[in-house]
């Protein structure tokens, strides 16, 4: 049966080997995204540009904050939910159908 679907699947192959390239090269972009070597050399880059005259001390500031937030930032663009307290669950503030004005149950199992 391996040796069937392997045959039947075979068209497919450069599309499966594409796209294990593709899933290594994005792994690797944010590896090096989130490396602080790469930060570092950035954020020196972005200073020496800026005592030499190159780019304002408000360009400096902007790429220092896109920096900064690329590494602080959730990854692969995701946001994280949100926990402002403790979890809780759905509904959990709701109270309980109980009788509580002794109203016209009657007890179960007793006489009708």
């Amino acid at each position: 049966m391996d040796i069937l679907w392997t045959l039947l699947t075979l068209p497919y192959a450069p599309v499966r080997g594409l796209t294990a390239i593709v899933k290594v090269v994005a792994r690797e972009a944010e590896s090096q995204q989130h490396n602080p070597v790469t930060v570092r050399r950035e954020l020196e880059e972005l200073d020496r540009a800026a005592a030499a005259g190159e780019i304002t001390p408000a360009e400096r500031d902007r790429g220092q904050q896109q920096v900064l937030e690329r590494l602080t930032g959730p990854a692969g663009g995701r946001t994280p939910a949100r926990r402002d307290g403790p979890a809780r669950r759905p509904g959990a503030d709701r109270r309980p159908a109980t009788d509580r004005g002794g109203g016209s149950r009657r007890p179960r199992g007793g006489p009708r």
